[in-house]
C-alpha cells in the first residue's frame, strides 16, 4: 500500500511541475521579449545559410548578403550586438517559439499562413518566384513543365505559392509532387545534372545564381502569374515592441540613403521598398 502510495505522490509531483513548465511555456510566448534583448544586448536571427545574395557563407566561412547588412544596421542605432544562427528552413517558426531565435530574418515572405503564427515587420523588399530551367530543355512556359520533375525548397515561399495556386504550375508537374530540397545550391546541382527539369525558386536569388555561373547563358526563367512577395522580418506574436524599433530603424536607413546603398551593393540597383 506504501508503495503505490509512493507512486501515485510522484506521479502527482511530476504532472505538477510538467503543467509548470507548460504555463511557463505559454507564458513566455506572451511576453515582449525587447527589454530581455536589451539587457543581453544581443538579437539572435535565424537564417538559412545558403540564400544567396540575401544571407549566405562566403568561402571564408564568413556570413554576408543584403539581410546580413540590413539586419547590422538596424541593430547599430540600438547599440545591440547581432548573432546569426545557421537553422533547419522548414521549422524557422518552431526555433522562433521556441526561443532559440529572436527573429526570421533572411529573405522570409509574407504570407497568409505566416501570419498566423508569426508578427512582421513592415516589408522591405519586394519578389517574385519564377521558374528556370535549362534552355536546352525548351521549357518556355509552366504547361511545358507536364509530366517533368520540379524541384522546391522545403518550407520556402515558392512551396507555399505551389500549393496554394496548384492550376498555376503543381498540375502539370511529375505526380503533381515537387522534389524538396533543404537548399537551393542542392536543387541547382540537380538542376545541371538533369535530375529535375525545373526549380520555382525566389527571382533574388535566382537571378544572383544565375549571372555569377560561366555558363549563364544556358539558363532562362519564366514568371507564371504567381503573386509577388514582399520581404519583410518575422518575429513572435507577443513582440510587439521589436516590430517597433524595427519599423523605425527601416524608416531612418531609408530617408538616410543606407536602404540604397545596401540593395545597390547586392543587387546592382536600388530596389529598397518606400518606408512612411
Amino acid at each position: 500500500m506504501r508503495k503505490w502510495l509512493k507512486v501515485l505522490l510522484v506521479s502527482c509531483f511530476l504532472l505538477i511541475g510538467l503543467g509548470g513548465l507548460t504555463s511557463c511555456g505559454r507564458q513566455q510566448l506572451k511576453q515582449d521579449s525587447w527589454s530581455t534583448i536589451k539587457q543581453r544586448n544581443k538579437v539572435i536571427i535565424g537564417l538559412d545559410d545558403s540564400f544567396v545574395p540575401m544571407g549566405f557563407r562566403a568561402k571564408s566561412g564568413q556570413l554576408q548578403g543584403f539581410d546580413i547588412d540590413l539586419a547590422r544596421a538596424v541593430f547599430k542605432q540600438y547599440g545591440i550586438k547581432v548573432d546569426f544562427q545557421t537553422i533547419d528552413w522548414s521549422m524557422n517558426a518552431t526555433e522562433l517559439n521556441n526561443h532559440t531565435i529572436d527573429l526570421i530574418w533572411n529573405g522570409y515572405s509574407v504570407t497568409p499562413e505566416r501570419q498566423k503564427v508569426v508578427r512582421f515587420s513592415k516589408p522591405y523588399l519586394q519578389n517574385d518566384q519564377i521558374l528556370v530551367t535549362l534552355k536546352k530543355n525548351h521549357i518556355n512556359k509552366f504547361s511545358d513543365m507536364q509530366g517533368k520533375e520540379l524541384g522546391v525548397q522545403a518550407g520556402s515561399s515558392g512551396y507555399s505559392a505551389l500549393e496554394s495556386e496548384p492550376k498555376l504550375l503543381k498540375q502539370y508537374i511529375h505526380k503533381q509532387t515537387p522534389v524538396l530540397y533543404d537548399t537551393f545550391n542542392e536543387a541547382f546541382i540537380d538542376l545541371n545534372a538533369g535530375r529535375i527539369k525545373g526549380l520555382l525558386i525566389d527571382k533574388v536569388y535566382a537571378n544572383y545564381y544565375i549571372a555569377h555561373q560561366a555558363n549563364r547563358n544556358d539558363y532562362q526563367t519564366e514568371d507564371g502569374g504567381f503573386a509577388p512577395e514582399s520581404f519583410a522580418v518575422g518575429m513572435r506574436k507577443s513582440d510587439k515592441t521589436m516590430q517597433r524599433k524595427i519599423n523605425q530603424a527601416f524608416k531612418k536607413l531609408y530617408r538616410d540613403g543606407t536602404m540604397a546603398k545596401i540593395s545597390d551593393k547586392w543587387f546592382g540597383e536600388n530596389d529598397a521598398m518606400k518606408q512612411d
